[in-house]
């Protein structure tokens, strides 16, 4: 390096970028991501979800109005059609959905060595310390559990609390929840229902042989359940085994903040971690002693609204992340660039043959940070400074 050579970072498009939507925010978990890769560069396959065909009739309608079609074309269709994309050669893959499927996509990628960025799931735990304000805690709990209902990725899946602690927990839900629907939550205009019969069906199944403390109420028909609190939930029941991704609340009982954390550290890394607490040290502690893709204390979900925080998942939850600047840094590639000069070539000369002593300990100098400082070496050293302000000099008149 000399005064005359320029660094930086040229950040450049990735290329070509598959976008995967979801169907529990079809609109959103699409838009997101596209205008991160749009506006690092690159050209977008985008695939919503079809299970929400009909928004994503909408987006293959309305994009092509406002941008190139060929650039950012829609596909719509479902897993065969998913499966044929998968088998061409992007540039970057971001896939929100199950780990499962993410699985799927990953593998496919391996085989062209295509970066992935998966927002997957998992199963996100709420931990109620005892001390806190039940009122507001259960509150913001139950607002953030039965949202969409149910059908949110980063929606608290389960609560940890104290034993003698639960039946308030579940008291206080409850009033919530007549506060935000009436006493007659199917009639609530602000109440949404399960995305279609099948997983209407898998909800309904990880019910059975629970003790359902309120709610528990289905209609197939139109796909409704109600909001349901579960009590005493064992942790090898089948509804602690897989993400709920439905208005199910199972509550586990624990003795103490260190079972708590031994039991979300026993189990896959979660989306996202909640924890209600009076006590900071707890709260920094779990957070250190616990691993999950995002932490919000004292409230739920709301650290997804923050543009400046990364969102994504760690190990089974996913991988990379996104949201504001951080959407522009996953789309482009960094590449590291040197300019030099074709002049001060004797500056270069330590690099080239034949190599001696004084060599070595001029590249130790400048390589590793390390100087002879005997009196030879201080020598050298005043011989450099004197070269550097005849440069500086020079450079500058």
């Amino acid at each position: 390096m000399t005064l005359t050579d320029e660094v930086y970072i040229h950040r450049e498009p990735l290329g070509v970028v598959l976008v995967i939507g979801a169907w529990n925010y079809p609109f959103v978990l699409v838009m997101q991501p596209l205008i991160g890769a749009i506006a690092a560069g690159n050209a977008v396959v985008i695939k919503p979800s079809e299970i929400s065909e009909n928004t994503a009739k909408l987006l293959a309608e309305l994009i092509p109005q406002y941008i190139d079609k060929d650039l950012y074309p829609v596909i719509n269709g479902g897993v065969m059609e998913t499966t044929e994309l998968l088998k061409e050669r992007f540039d970057h893959i971001f896939y929100t959905g199950s780990s499962q499927v993410g699985k799927i996509v990953m593998e496919a990628a391996a085989k062209h060595l295509t970066p992935v960025t998966l927002e997957l799931g998992g199963k996100s735990p709420c931990y109620i310390d005892k001390d806190c304000n039940l009122d507001i805690a259960c509150r913001r709990v139950a607002w953030g559990k039965y949202l969409n209902c149910g059908q949110t990725c980063i929606a608290p899946d389960y609560i940890l609390c104290d034993q003698s602690i639960q039946n308030k927990v579940v008291e206080n839900i409850k009033k919530t929840l007549k506060e935000f629907h009436g006493e007659d939550i199917k009639k609530s205009p602000d109440y949404e229902r399960i995305a279609n019969k099948h997983h209407f069906k898998r909800l309904v199944t990880l019910l059975e042989g629970q003790k359902i403390a309120y709610g528990g109420e289905t209609d197939e028909a139109t796909c409704f359940i109600a909001p349901t609190i579960l009590t005493d939930v064992s942790p090898e029941s089948k509804i602690m085994k897989e993400e709920i991704f439905g208005p199910l609340l199972p509550i586990v009982t624990i003795k103490s903040a260190d079972e708590a954390i031994e039991f979300i550290n026993q189990r896959e890394k979660p989306l996202a971690l909640y924890l209600f607490s009076n006590d900071k040290k707890l709260i920094k502690r779990m957070i250190s002693e616990t691993s999950s893709g995002g932490v919000t204390a004292n409230d739920v979900i709301m650290h997804y609204t923050l543009p400046d925080l990364p969102f994504g998942g760690v190990g089974n939850s996913g991988m990379g992340n996104y949201h504001g600047r951080h959407s522009f840094e996953t789309f482009s590639h960094r590449r590291s660039c040197l300019i030099k000069s074709l002049m001060m070539e004797s500056v270069n000369k330590i690099r080239y043959p034949p190599n001696s002593q004084r060599k070595l300990d001029w590249a130790k100098f400048f390589f590793l940070k390390r100087f002879n400082k005997g009196r030879l070496g201080l020598i050298a050293l005043a011989l450099l400074g004197a070269i550097l302000a005849a440069v500086i000099k020079v450079a500058y008149s």
